[in-house]
């Protein structure tokens, strides 16, 4: 098993660096102006919070992405996102389609939720991850859904 596959099946670290296509993609939609979860090394907006600047005590406004760290305190982000969202953010997450957990149900307040068709390739990897991805919307500027649009979501 390579390292990359071997971290990804083991949980050997949370932090996977988003598939630049796909944010580029995103970014032409949503317009980001801060990245809430990145690094010096990993950030895809110039605006940027790192482990370091603790993003769960910072305020996030404007148009947000976020990929989360993977692991116990994803919840947390996941939380923190739609709490954004409820006071004026645009949060654009990228998690795994984990259904079954406590944190989704969050997601199910999102306006939208897209399943990425297909397994992505986090960081440059050359394997995909062995879980599926969703790309959760939260945007309330016209207020909270009663049931979010949800669909598949295919990269062009």
């Amino acid at each position: 098993m390579s390292k990359i596959t071997s971290g990804l099946m083991s949980s050997l670290t949370d932090n996977w660096a988003t598939p630049l296509d796909l944010f580029q993609q995103l970014d032409k939609e949503f317009g980001f102006t801060l990245d809430v979860c990145a690094s010096k090394d990993n950030h895809k907006c110039e605006r940027y919070f790192s482990k370091e600047d603790d993003a769960l005590k910072q305020d996030w406004k404007g148009v947000c992405w976020m990929n989360p760290p993977y692991g116990d305190i994803i919840g947390d982000f996941v939380k923190k996102a739609y709490e954004s969202a409820k006071a004026g953010a645009v949060v654009v997450c990228l998690v795994p389609a984990r259904t079954d957990t406590k944190w989704w149900q969050i997601c199910w307040h999102a306006t939208e939720i897209r399943f990425v068709v297909g397994r992505l390739k986090f960081g440059g990897s050359k394997q995909s991850a062995p879980f599926p991805s969703a790309i959760v919307v939260f945007d309330f500027e016209n207020g909270e859904p009663d049931r979010p649009v949800c669909g598949p979501w295919e990269r062009p």
